[in-house]
């Protein structure tokens, strides 16, 4: 449980959170949601006791025994260590490794049947125990199939992490997470730096996932497979709807109809009641009256409709017409050295086509749009234009070319375009660049902020034909919306890579998917495509153990079964040396127990009695014997317990004896 009780916290002169007061359940699916800058990363710093807030208090009972996963919108900086050891760091099996080792060190070195032994035993069992709990043998397979979801080779693995890129980097941290299997889950932009494949396999892994999720997001089609609830940040306040992202647009949409509808008779009855007090206030007659409708007019709660930004429509200038055949790639191959990305490509795109290409990281996406582009020259074949075609190309690498000197207006004023002042305004704030931030330098905005506006300044521009790789990156989802709004209203012709499904499902009539080299074109929207192409195999569970599926083949790894058998093998020498202490302890209590019997016998004896000194004894050796009876009966359940744990262990591992 995540309790929220009158959370409150503004940053100078901005109030966030204001009197929150929430309680989120155990395996609750949530996604937060909210425009930019309500406060969504902040609220996940702060479950993280990372801020300091205002008053109030996030509590989470029993913190300390909690685990939280937590994945950064920002790109991280990882470690000079191979990809496999970081996640074992990460994920706690290489503490349970060298704690395991340490304990077999220090038994070799221990006298058998000795307290010291039996301790560092006990230790020994328990430290297997934990690093079974935790698929501590079956860690690497597990490791290297989630790997392999996010699109990562073989040859990956044994790579230092901080030679990967940054979007790289963000998929070993998920996978980190994923792998510790944390109690609590904050995701912010999970799928920021994921291909659709990869958003699949990430959706069918968190799907059954035991945990807590929290999710902030900007993919639609995400939030609806995963999230069973949406809160919504806004007004310093959190709105809860109990659905997915679809149901909370339905419900949201509805909620304010009805909040309009209940404001307007309030204020009509307000309304009712002033007229009749400023009628009759100086009436004696109606003095009481009077007052009791001032008191009604004291106790009415005004009903409070969230601010909504004005309605920014974004529409491209209207270019001259193309001839029919856009562009066509004839054998088109490329290659970066000895790789070789794809060859002998031949698409047609035709005038009015909305198409987007798609396919795993490293196929070849970004490469096609460059060399449709003329940003790259291809390595075999040749694409050609058809006439009249005025193109315009984004990428992530567009805001390298923007004026670093100049301000944002300055720069959108570079534009040659017929666009008015005021519709140039009403783009930079729909793009959010509102007020005085217009007058920034470009050099001091951030990453986004500079793909924002260089996406901008390709909307003024007078064009027929644009290649658009991952636009919507750095898009809010109702900047997203508006810009998917225009598109479709585009009378000109789009290529588009974009790993947003939603934003191709609604935009797209053609889809062109890069696989093994080779290309495939599927008439229609993305969904449309995802039902032709087929089923995707992903990981899935057999008997409770991951495996791995390629081909509908199942492969146990050759590592894990050693590393399983020579665990047993520990485990079977460790229950052979328990066994044989049962035995001596047994044989002790059999033997005590006897002298117990003889003595009580001979307490019982008549002639027993005759002598006082005898019967007392009797007595201290017979207490002497109940209590070295109570610590071998002890020690024996002690046994039996490390005994039947050996065996748990031996059972969850799939060993027998």
């Amino acid at each position: 449980m995540i309790y929220f009780r009158n959370v409150c916290l503004s940053f100078l002169d901005k109030k966030l959170f204001e009197d929150i007061n929430w309680i989120i359940h155990p395996k609750s699916r949530i996604g937060l949601v909210g425009d930019n800058g309500t406060g969504k990363t902040t609220l996940f710093r702060a479950i993280l006791d990372q801020i300091h807030l205002d008053s109030g208090v996030i509590d989470i009972p029993n913190r300390k025994q909690i685990s939280i996963g937590y994945l950064p919108q920002d790109l991280v900086e990882l470690e000079a260590i191979s990809l496999l050891d970081f996640l074992k760091r990460k994920s706690g099996i290489a503490e349970l490794e060298n704690t395991i080792h340490d304990l077999e060190l220090q038994i070799s070195q221990s006298k058998h049947n000795t307290p010291d032994f039996s301790h560092l035993s006990k230790k020994y069992s328990d430290a297997l125990a934990h690093y079974n709990a935790h698929d501590g043998y079956t860690f690497e397979a597990k490791a290297k199939q989630i790997l392999k979801g996010f699109g990562f080779r073989e040859d990956d693995f044994a790579q230092n992490c901080d030679l990967f890129s940054g979007g790289w980097k963000m998929r070993i941290l998920l996978t980190s997470i994923l792998l510790s299997r944390p109690d609590i889950m904050l995701l912010d932009e999970p799928t920021n730096h994921l291909d659709t494949e990869s958003m699949e396999w990430l959706e069918s892994y968190l799907k059954d996932y035991p945990g807590t999720i929290i999710i902030i997001s900007h993919d639609r089609f995400f939030l609806d497979k995963i999230v069973s609830q949406i809160a919504e940040l806004s007004s310093s306040h959190i709105h809860i709807y109990k659905g997915n992202y679809s149901y909370y647009i339905k419900e949201n949409e509805r909620r304010n109809a009805a909040l309009k509808k209940e404001l307007e008779l309030q204020k009509a009855q307000i309304k009712k009641i002033e007229t009749f007090v400023e009628r009759f206030r100086y009436k004696a007659t109606k003095a009481a009256q009077v007052q009791s409708r001032i008191k009604m007019l004291e106790k009415f709660q005004t009903v409070r409709l969230e601010a909504k930004a004005k309605s920014v429509i974004m529409k491209f200038p209207e270019g001259k017409k193309s001839t029919k055949e856009v562009v066509k790639a004839i054998n088109l191959g490329h290659s970066y050295g000895t790789l070789n990305v794809f060859s002998d490509l031949n698409f047609t795109l035709y005038r009015g086509d909305k198409a987007a290409f798609v396919g795993v990281n490293g196929s070849g996406k970004s490469t096609v749009s460059r060399l449709l582009s003329f940003s790259e020259k291809p390595s075999t074949g040749n694409v050609k234009y058809g006439d009249n075609v005025k193109m315009a190309f984004f990428s992530q690498e567009s805001s390298e070319n923007l004026h670093y000197d100049k301000t944002i207006w300055e720069e959108v004023n570079t534009v040659s375009t017929q666009a008015t002042d005021q519709e140039k305004r009403n783009l930079l704030g729909a793009f959010l660049f509102s007020g005085d931030d217009i007058f920034k330098p470009v050099s001091v905005l951030s990453g986004g902020e500079k793909s924002r506006l260089a996406l901008l300044r390709i909307m003024l521009l007078d064009t027929n034909f644009l290649i658009l790789d991952e636009p919507t990156n750095h898009l809010d989802l109702k900047t997203k919306d508006i810009f998917q709004e225009a598109l479709i209203k585009y009378h000109g012709t789009v290529a588009i890579v974009s790993h947003d499904r939603y934003f191709l499902d609604r935009l797209v009539n053609k889809v062109f998917e890069l696989k093994d080299g080779t290309i495939n074109q599927y008439m229609g929207n993305y969904s449309y495509f995802i039902e032709k192409r087929g089923p995707t195999i992903f990981p899935s569970k057999e008997n409770g153990t991951l495996v791995i599926m390629e081909k509908d083949q199942v492969f146990k790894s050759k590592e894990r079964k050693r590393l399983e058998a020579e665990a047993r093998n520990k485990l079977f020498k460790l229950k052979s040396r328990w066994k044989n202490e049962l035995i001596s302890i047994e044989e002790k209590i059999k033997s005590l127990e006897s002298r117990k019997a003889h003595h009580e016998l001979t307490l019982c004896d008549p002639r027993t009695h005759k002598d006082p000194m005898k019967i007392k004894e009797l007595q201290i050796e017979l207490k002497n014997i109940d209590l070295e009876l109570e610590r071998s009966y002890n020690l024996w359940t002690e046994i039996n317990s490390q005994l039947e744990q050996i065996d748990a262990t031996n059972n969850l591992s799939g060993g027998n004896d």
